[in-house]
């Protein structure tokens, strides 16, 4: 089979003035950014659509997956496609890809195979600038945090309650602890900080979870930075930078026109992480495909427990748009990985004994299954499994997944060969999607806003996760406190724990039960309306493998990119 990239090269695209078309816009709602199949849509083109029946709307999650990821956007995209196969108008919704995965371990977040959202090099090498402009906004916030500091700090700013930290769109494991202002006053006030990744800065998850222009701009004036030395929120409008971050952001908030392989119309807007920040594509972008199709497909970050979770009770509060269904992708190799007879390690070949038949070691990881079933199924979403097929997999252990995910409570579970046949291989997927979508919708949150921080942090950590109690750090009982005190305590809740375990624990496979999950701190992102507590050890900046994905890439003779997955 041909490279992901050798595919996207060769693919027919058509004009993205032919995509709005199917859309029920016009050439004169997008404008074309670089290239005829690379377009931002105009805001006020929802007043357009605004009078259209809401199409079906289907979240894509999968259970927890290996270090390689699963194929969910795969899945997205394949999916997306077998609704035309089926005889539905369907558009899908999804990230922008972050550069710490595209040249670090994971590889770009295009899907792959005969499912990919194409031009696939820009998809996954800046796009429109989206991400650069969150690091603009976010980092002149943060100079002008430093500069309040330097001139006298006439807000009493407590220097050791500033979360505010600088970004970069870099996996830079050297950035996580800076010290700052070193050389003498004329360079800043002394303090130690650090930086995160891009894509798990406030303004991301703003940007992905607000609906207008002037709503973000409310949102950024709304962002605590820390907290004065009487304990009162200090937030970006009292800086004085909340105006100018919209001034920057003014063109990101439009989200992006592309295509898939087969024409499906992909609107790309935001990219927050679902391990470290909320792990959803925007509500903006949701608002224009949910009126402009039959059905609208979304993708949620990792696994299940998290980012469906913040989907149902982040996304879906902000947006008042409730799902009919959710797909749960699954593949054979990650459930014998839940066995926990076996090491994967991302840049390197699957254990020769994993591609071997082994239903017993496929029942023992579906454990991680049945969890992440019942995960979605608490929030009165029907749950439809997707198989990924792979060609090592064997019928017998295929069969097993079928039988567990039913039992289980899954509508039913099919086979997906979307990444080697396009559509067509996920056109039965999509049958049980449309019938999932008939049945009726019970949709609910887990908590409600009312329940103080520390309930509704456990409700999430018992319920979803299987732990048995939640440990707090000092430092997050203090930062608690403050939060209530200060009129905080209504937020929902957006965990940041590792994607490679329901627990806070990478190495406890399936689904562990009875565990202590520990906060070690917590931060307060007001102005995208969440508390976010950081369970164990969890990065917000993380680091590149032995041998990055960069490594391989490069330019051909021609100016072609080289060596993009």
């Amino acid at each position: 089979m041909l490279s992901d990239i050798a595919i996207a090269q060769a693919a027919q695209l058509k004009h993205i003035h032919a995509i709005a078309d199917e859309m029920g816009l016009t050439p004169d709602d997008v404008d074309l950014y670089g290239s005829p199949y690379v377009a931002k849509l105009r805001l006020e083109a929802l007043d357009k659509l605004k009078d259209r029946p809401n199409a079906k709307y289907i979240v894509v999650t999968a259970i927890t997956p290996t270090p390689l990821g699963e194929g969910k956007t795969t899945t997205l995209v394949g999916l997306g496609q077998a609704m035309k196969h089926i005889g539905k108008r369907a558009i899908i919704a999804l990230r922008q890809p972050s550069q710490g995965p595209t040249f670090g371990i994971k590889g770009g977040a295009a899907g792959g195979g005969y499912s990919q959202v194409v031009p696939m090099e820009t998809f996954n090498l800046h796009l429109t600038g989206d991400i650069h402009a969150v690091t603009a906004a976010n980092n002149l916030l943060a100079a002008m945090i430093d500069n309040r500091l330097m001139r006298g700090n006439p807000l009493n700013i407590d220097i050791d309650s500033i979360t505010w930290k600088r970004v970069l769109d870099v996996n830079d494991r050297a950035l996580r602890e800076i010290v700052i202002g070193l050389g003498g006053r004329e360079n800043g006030v002394l303090r130690q900080t650090g930086f995160d990744i891009a894509v798990a800065s406030e303004v991301m998850a703003i940007l992905a979870l607000t609906t207008s222009l002037q709503d973000m701009r409310q949102r950024f004036g709304r962002i605590v930075i820390g907290l004065s030395h009487d304990k009162k929120p200090i937030t970006a409008e009292q800086i004085g930078a909340a105006g100018a971050m919209t001034v920057l952001m003014r063109e990101a908030i439009r989200p992006n026109l592309l295509q898939t392989l087969e024409n499906t119309p992909a609107i790309v807007h935001a990219g927050p992480f679902a391990n470290i920040a909320h792990g959803n594509s925007s509500i903006l972008a949701d608002m224009f495909g949910i009126k402009a199709a039959d059905y609208l497909l979304t993708e949620a970050g990792f696994g299940a427990d998290i980012g469906a979770e913040k989907f149902f009770n982040i996304k879906s509060r902000a947006s008042g748009l409730e799902p009919n269904a959710a797909v749960l992708v699954v593949t054979v190799r990650a459930l014998k990985a839940h066995s926990g007879h076996y090491r994967v390690v991302a840049g390197r070949p699957l254990p020769a004994e994993m591609l071997e038949r082994n239903v017993r070691d496929v029942e023992l990881g579906a454990a991680n299954l049945i969890k992440q079933i019942e995960n979605v199924a608490i929030h009165g979403v029907t749950p439809v499994v997707a198989i990924n097929s792979f060609a090592t997999d064997h019928a017998d252990e295929v069969a097993a997944i079928q039988r567990i995910a039913t039992e289980a409570g899954a509508l039913g579970a099919v086979v997906a060969r979307h990444h080697a046949e396009g559509g067509r291989g996920a056109a039965e997927l999509a049958e049980l999607v449309v019938q999932a979508c008939e049945r009726p919708n019970s949709f609910r949150f887990l908590y409600p806003l009312e329940q103080p921080l520390k309930a509704k942090i456990e409700t999430i950590a018992t319920r979803i996760y299987g732990a048995g109690s939640v440990s707090y750090e000092p430092m997050a009982e203090r930062q608690l406190r403050d939060y209530e005190a200060n009129g905080f305590g209504r937020l929902p809740i957006c965990m940041a724990k590792t994607h490679l375990s329901l627990s806070h624990d990478p190495a406890l496979k399936g689904a562990p039960k009875g565990f202590t999950l520990p906060i070690r701190e917590v931060r307060a992102s007001v102005g995208a309306g969440f508390i976010y507590p950081l369970v164990g050890e969890m990065r917000t900046m993380p680091g590149l493998p032995d041998h990055p994905a960069a490594e391989a890439v490069d330019l051909d003779d021609e100016g072609r990119v080289l060596g993009l997955f």
